[in-house]
């Protein structure tokens, strides 16, 4: 049976994957994308029907190509993102196979290259891209056990409030996705009490320009590593209904019922840490002082934006934060659903190679692993602060491009005289 070669084989045709997909094909390196499902289906499989890009389009694309009938400062819906996607890579004619797992990445004995098996054969590869990006494995901690009553589900799997039965809702986990679920519920009716944890809330705009923008010219996307305690720490934002900045306070006061982290759990009654105030407080500290930025780069650089005193004023405390509750009996409470937006974990166990560190993270230098041949894309923090968002994926691809192709010519270098063997 005759066995398919290409150069360079990217896994994954989600934004990294399509972003790597040009980038090889302007290098000229000889490759395919294999995708086990659509290009950009967690896009439309995995994310709940009102949801919305949390940057604006004219920010959260790439630069080839903007997004269709979208107003530049409008924020995509999920749809739109994934046809935005599949239209791009129809654009630079991406050799896309869909449909196609891979279930294995081994590297060859005596020889360069990798053997990759996959569900429909195996195919050899000079290089192999892990293109899976940083939203793999719904995590969820092992803390609540199946309880009768009471439905337990990742925030993958949430759709709209008429998918969940009636009654209250606890939402764990309070960073974009989180948030949006839980005041998408509130808004409909539902009782909802929100799990809080440390984060940072940027304001959503702040003096007619939106925090993407700011982030842009204050160099905060380009920041190449994150600060002490920073690496994973929650960002709450949002871009629905138009787009604005998440405050807490504001959402208690109408409403949602707000609680520490979520800790322990006794068969009947939930407990939850006794830093909610806390949490909230380094939410406020990680706004103002961007405000604080904002301003300061204002006024040295003598731009002509307007003020914005309102965007300083913080909401009274409620009472679910002055007198915060440490146990919930969920029977009691009428919850039937728990939403947990806990974020991901990764699966690399189809990579049967040692470029993993004790915690199973890739180790590499910029997407460049110590394996020689084998890439990652779509890390946080990957080079940059942006690196996992759509225009900052796109950059790194191409360094991750440059170096394939680079050691390609290595390779393929024969003394003057000396005829490839």
């Amino acid at each position: 049976m005759s066995v398919e070669t290409v150069d360079t084989l990217v896994v994954g045709a989600g934004q990294a994957g399509v972003a790597m997909s040009e980038h090889l094909g302007k290098a000229g390196v000889s490759h395919l994308v294999l995708e086990r499902s659509r290009i950009a289906e967690r896009w439309r499989s995995e994310r709940w029907d009102s949801l919305v890009a949390n940057g604006p389009a004219w920010h959260d694309r790439f630069p080839g190509m903007e997004f269709p009938d979208c107003d530049p400062d409008s924020f995509p819906t999920k749809d739109a993102v994934a046809d935005y996607f599949e239209a791009y890579a129809r654009q630079i004619e991406a050799p896309v196979r869909c449909g196609v797992e891979v279930k294995s990445v081994e590297r060859h004995v005596g020889r360069p290259g990798f053997r990759v098996e996959t569900s429909q054969g195996v195919i050899e590869a000079q290089n192999v891209v892990a293109a899976t990006g940083a939203f793999q494995v719904p995590a969820i901690p092992d803390l609540i056990a199946n309880t009768p009553g009471i439905t337990q589900m990742h925030s993958t799997k949430y759709r709209n409030p008429a998918q969940l039965a009636e009654g209250a809702v606890l939402v764990i986990g309070a960073g974009s996705s989180g948030t949006q679920i839980a005041e998408e519920l509130m808004l409909c009716g539902r009782k909802v009490y929100l799990s809080v944890g440390p984060h940072d809330r940027p304001p959503r705009a702040y003096r007619g320009r939106d925090f993407c923008w700011w982030l842009g010219v204050l160099g905060k996307w380009d920041m190449e590593t994150p600060g002490p305690g920073t690496e994973h720490v929650t960002i709450a934002v949002s871009g629905a209904r138009g787009g604005y900045t998440i405050d807490f306070r504001r959402l208690a006061r109408k409403g949602m019922i707000l609680l520490g982290r979520t800790v322990a759990f006794n068969g009947t009654s939930l407990s939850f840490s006794d830093d909610l105030a806390m949490n909230l407080d380094r939410g406020d500290a990680s706004y103002m002082a961007l405000l604080d930025e904002a301003d300061a780069y204002v006024a040295r650089n003598g731009i002509d934006l307007p003020e914005d005193p309102e965007a300083r004023r913080i909401e009274p405390q409620p009472d679910c934060v002055a007198k915060p509750i440490l146990n919930l009996d969920l029977w009691q409470a009428g919850i039937t659903t728990i939403i947990w937006a806990t974020g991901f974990s990764s699966d690399y166990s189809w990579l049967k190679l040692d470029v993993f560190d004790e915690h199973g993270r890739p180790k590499h230098q910029r997407g460049v692993s110590a394996e020689r041949g084998i890439y990652f894309l779509g890390l946080p923090w990957q080079s940059r602060r942006g690196s996992s968002f759509i225009w900052g994926v796109w950059h790194d691809a191409k360094h991750i491009a440059d170096r394939i192709s680079t050691q390609r010519k290595y390779n393929e270098y024969r003394p003057s005289g000396q005829k490839a063997g």
